[in-house]
Order: structure tokens, then C-alpha cells, then sequence
């Protein structure tokens, strides 16, 4: 463990352990968006979904099946309503408060899965889709929302991960119960996954009720009681203890001085300053680099396509790929903090983008349908989806859950999390048009089958670059000193060397910090009269000391060296 960075350090006052508890349930939120994606991956696929729901369509072996503009419209409208669910969570969760907003959006949740248990028709089925997509988008950003303003700084990333993790737990939980489920004759065979994942939304619903509210979202709300409350559960430090006292102060301090810098307003974070436009061209950016990577054709039509690539039990197949995706985490989870957000972003895309370009290159020189493609596109399909599932499935979450100053993070975050599930749709709706292998008279397929490969190979090389450029380092340091980190850092890739050195209490009290920028001379006179007091007290004047014990009672009490930051 120590390897990994998950070590508390020895100097940071109270316990860790509530607040590390607390943000890997509320990651169990990330089990919602899973399960949906891969139900509905293995649902399209299966004999009695398609007798039930076709509309006179029969594919050329004469099997009632779908058309391709049915197959996107159901499997896109989630990603619309995800991309809805991501812009409102800003305004809500502002309002509201991160748990309450929270709860609210699991409520929306069940209602659209109680709609497609209940569907006979496509239209009531998309219905349901677009009412959970809603749900899964709000709870998309406040959950690493937060975790963020909870976790400790020596484990933040970590714990974020967790999120991802649990997207790919619920990926696994689908493809499991789609194995056992597909064969059965009738609606049960897709009403029972649908139905399952109504759950999981209900407990996770349940403890939120109990949990508290982030000490950083009282703080912007102005209830600084509420907010000493919350982090003394969060730290088992009793309310009046000096190190939660200071640990306060410094996020009070923080905000003051972010509320200083301008307005927290939509127009704030594309032109507002310690440079918030930089940040959210990073968050968005990021956040569509992920999807254009590929990952979710794989995991909306990956049994789909598997079958039609001519493997054998493509479920199976894709229970396996799920496997792998939900173990492959676990390396992100231990090596974030201690490789950093950049170099496993870079790693991460590199690998991707020889898998991809491997598969699309066998496919063109050997055909799609071949035995030996066959093996060549599992194979390396698995190696690709390690690499996504290790570095950017999880990292990407972090990084846009810390890049942002209070003010605005939950704007900042829907912005960039609704530019996720805006090419999360695109690539959910277009993509039965550029791979099907069916002719089909008044179709637009472009059948491009694995060569599909291709464009997601060309956009993993581009990831690298953008993170070379964009992307700050952000692991081992606090919420507040990545403010600073973008203030004197003029490029990405001089991140890895930063010190943060300054305090947010020290520039709201008295106007400077210890970053090397001098403070004005009253300041330099005020410090030098402070000093030859105390050596005058040395000496044994009686006004002098009357003089310093004044001066030094409105001076904060050293409480030796403590790390309050998190």
C-alpha cells in the first residue's frame, strides 16, 4: 500500500475513514449507468425482445428483428436524456445541495425504469430511456462532484476511480443476468434485467438520506455551522478541535477568494479567471476524447457486433469482456496517485490506439467474417478495453472532478459531463449505420464492420496530444492549491513540478502569501515592528510585552505541523 500513495500521512489531524466510506457508496452510483448499458447491450439481441418489438422487419433469414433507426433511437435517447440530467445538475445542485439533488435524480431514475418494465411498444420504451437517461445524467456529476469535496487529497483520486469501477460492476451485473435470462421464452427474458436495476437506485436512495452534506457546499451556501458539523463527521474531530477549525478556514478562505476574482455565473466559466476557460476546454475536451475512443460501441452493440463478426456465443464473449473491464480498474485505482493523471491518460491512449489500429488493419487484409479475425478481433478487443478500463474509463472523471474552483465546479462539471453524453448519443445513434452488415433497401449503412476501428485508433492519438498540452497534474495536492498550480503554472506539461506554497488565509488576511511574491512595504514595516517587539520583550520592558501579548492574541495559534488541507 505504501507504493500506491494510500498511506494517510502521519501529520493530517482526526481520521480519514468516514469520509472514505461515505464516497465509495455514493460511487455505487456509477452501478446505475452500468447496468443500464449493458442490459440494453444484450436485450437488442435477444429472439423474444425482437419478436415483441419489431414492426415488420425480418432480417434476410427471414428472423423478426429491428431496424437500425428503431436499434439507435432506443439505445441513444438514454444518452439524450444523460445529456439533459448533466446541465440541469449544475442549477439543482447549487440549489439543492449535492445529496438532496442526489436522491431527487434517483427518484426520476425509477420512474423511467418502471416505464420500460411496463413497455409494449418502442415509444414507451424510449419514453423510459429518456426519463432514467435524465436520472443517470445528474447523477453522473454529482457523484464525483461529491466525492470530490469529500475525500482526503492523499486518496481523492482513488476514490473517484471508485466511480468507474462501479460502472463497470454494473456492465458485469448485466452481462451475467443477460446470460441467464436471454433464452427464456416471452417478456421475461428482458423484463427481469430491466426491472433489476430499479434495486440498487432504491438502497442507494436510502443512505443518502442519512449521509451529510459536503462541508465545501454549506460553506458556498454560507451555513458555516452546518459545515463545521459535517466535516467534524467527516474527521471524528470534535467541532472546537483546532485542526478542523483551521481546515475550515482555509475552505472559507478559498471561496472568499475565488468570489473575489469575478461572478459564478455560466458566461464566468469560458472567460472567468485563474484561468476557468483553459479548464473547461480541458474537462470538455477530455470528456469527449473518452467516448471518441470507442469504448461504448463496444459496450452497446459489442454482443450485436460480436455475433455478426461470426463468433461463437457472443454472449458469453461479452460477459468475458465485461470481466476484464471490471477487473482492469483496479490497476488505475492503485497506480493514480502515484504515476499521476498524466501519465496514465497518455499510457492509457497509447495502448488503445494500437489495438485499434491492429484489429481494423487484420480486418481490411483478411476479410470481417474470417475464423481467424474472429480470434484476432477477441483477443485484442480484450487488451484494448484493459486499457481503457485502467486509465482513461476512471482518470477522466477525476481530473474534471478536481480542475475546478468551487464557485463554479458544479457548472463547470455539467458543462463538460453533458459534452461526455453529447458524443455519447452521436456515437450511439450513428453507430448501426456505419457498421451493419445487413443490406437493407432504402438503408444508409456505410458497413465499414471492424474497420470501424480506424477512426477510434486515430482519435486515441490525438488523446495523447491533447493530454500533453491540456492536462494539468492534479494528483497529491488539495482542492484549493490546484487554484494556484494553474495561477504560476503557464504550461501542462511543468505541472509535475509544482509546490504549492501558499495559504488562502494568508491572502484574505493580510494580503500576500509565501509563493515569492513580496507584499507591499506597509506590510514589510508591519512584520519588522512585530519582530523588534519580541526582541524587546526579551529584554524585559513591561509595555512591550503588554504591547506583543496584544498584538499576538489576534495572531493564530500555532498548533505545530499539521497538513489541514485534503
Amino acid at each position: 500500500m505504501v507504493g500506491f500513495g494510500w498511506r494517510k500521512p502521519a501529520n493530517v489531524a482526526g481520521t480519514s475513514a468516514p469520509a472514505i466510506l461515505l464516497s465509495l457508496f455514493v460511487a455505487t452510483g456509477g452501478l446505475l449507468f452500468g447496468y443500464d448499458t449493458g442490459s440494453i447491450n444484450g436485450i437488442l439481441a435477444m429472439e423474444s425482445f425482437k419478436k415483441d418489438f419489431t414492426t415488420g422487419y425480418f432480417d434476410k433469414e427471414g428472423v423478426p428483428g429491428m431496424y437500425p433507426s428503431q436499434v439507435s433511437l432506443i439505445v441513444a435517447m438514454l444518452s439524450a436524456g444523460t445529456m439533459v440530467g448533466a446541465l440541469i445538475s449544475a442549477p439543482i445542485g447549487d440549489l439543492w445541495g449535492r445529496r438532496l439533488s442526489l436522491i431527487a435524480a434517483l427518484g426520476v431514475f425509477c420512474v423511467g425504469a418502471i416505464f420500460q418494465v411496463c413497455a409494449t411498444n418502442v415509444a414507451l420504451l424510449v419514453i423510459g430511456r429518456t426519463l432514467a437517461g435524465i436520472g443517470v445524467g445528474v447523477v453522473s456529476v454529482l457523484v464525483p462532484l461529491y466525492q470530490s469535496e469529500m475525500a482526503p487529497k492523499w486518496v481523492r483520486g482513488t476514490l473517484v476511480c471508485a466511480y468507474q469501477l462501479s460502472i463497470t460492476a454494473g456492465l458485469f451485473a448485466a452481462a451475467g443476468v443477460n446470460i441467464l435470462t436471454h433464452n427464456m421464452k416471452g417478456a421475461a427474458a428482458y423484463r427481469i434485467p430491466i426491472g433489476l436495476q430499479l434495486t440498487w437506485a432504491v438502497v442507494l436512495a436510502l443512505g443518502l438520506l442519512i449521509l451529510p452534506e459536503t462541508p465545501r457546499y454549506l460553506i458556498k451556501r454560507g451555513y458555516k455551522d452546518a459545515a463545521a458539523l459535517s466535516l467534524s463527521r467527516l474527521r471524528r474531530l470534535d467541532i472546537t478541535h483546532p485542526a478542523l477549525i483551521e481546515e475550515l478556514a482555509e475552505i472559507q478562505a478559498n471561496h472568499e477568494y475565488e468570489l473575489a476574482l469575478g461572478p459564478d455565473t455560466y458566461k464566468d466559466i469560458f472567460f472567468g479567471e485563474p484561468h476557468l476557460g483553459r479548464r473547461t476546454l480541458t474537462g470538455c475536451g477530455l470528456q469527449m476524447l473518452q467516448q471518441l475512443t470507442g469504448v461504448n460501441f463496444i459496450m452497446y452493440y459489442g454482443t450485436d457486433f460480436f455475433q455478426k463478426g461470426g463468433v461463437d456465443d457472443p454472449y458469453l464473449i461479452t460477459l468475458i469482456m465485461q470481466i476484464i473491464n471490471m477487473v482492469s480498474t483496479l490497476p488505475g485505482l492503485f497506480v493514480v496517485e502515484s504515476w499521476g493523471r498524466r501519465r496514465l491518460l497518455i499510457v492509457g491512449a497509447a495502448g488503445m490506439a494500437i489495438c485499434q489500429l491492429l484489429i481494423a488493419s487484420f480486418a481490411t487484409a483478411n476479410g470481417s467474417n474470417s475464423e481467424t479475425q474472429s480470434r484476432i478481433l477477441i483477443i485484442f478487443v480484450a487488451i484494448y478495453i484493459f486499457f481503457f478500463a485502467a486509465s482513461w474509463g476512471p482518470v477522466v472523471w477525476v481530473v474534471t472532478s478536481e480542475i475546478y474552483p468551487l464557485k463554479v465546479r458544479a457548472k463547470s462539471m455539467s458543462v463538460s459531463t453533458a459534452a461526455n453524453w453529447l458524443l455519447n448519443f452521436g456515437i450511439a445513434y450513428g453507430t448501426p449505420y456505419m457498421v451493419d452488415t445487413n443490406r437493407i433497401e432504402g438503408s444508409r449503412s456505410i458497413d465499414l464492420g471492424s474497420r470501424i476501428f480506424f477512426l477510434w485508433g486515430a482519435f486515441c492519438i490525438l488523446s495523447i496530444a491533447f493530454v500533453w498540452f491540456m492536462v494539468y497534474e492534479t494528483s497529491k495536492i488539495s482542492l484549493e492549491q490546484i487554484d494556484e498550480m494553474y495561477e504560476r503554472v503557464d504550461h501542462a506539461w511543468n505541472s509535475r513540478r509544482f509546490e504549492p506554497s501558499w495559504s488562502f488565509q494568508q491572502m484574505r488576511d493580510f494580503g500576500f502569501s509565501d509563493s515569492g511574491i513580496p507584499p507591499q512595504e506597509p506590510q514589510l514595516e508591519l512584520q519588522q515592528s512585530r519582530s523588534s517587539e519580541s526582541q524587546s520583550e526579551t529584554g524585559g520592558s513591561s509595555t512591550n510585552t503588554a504591547t506583543t501579548s496584544s498584538q499576538d492574541d489576534k495572531l493564530p495559534i500555532p498548533i505545530g505541523h499539521v497538513d489541514f488541507s485534503y
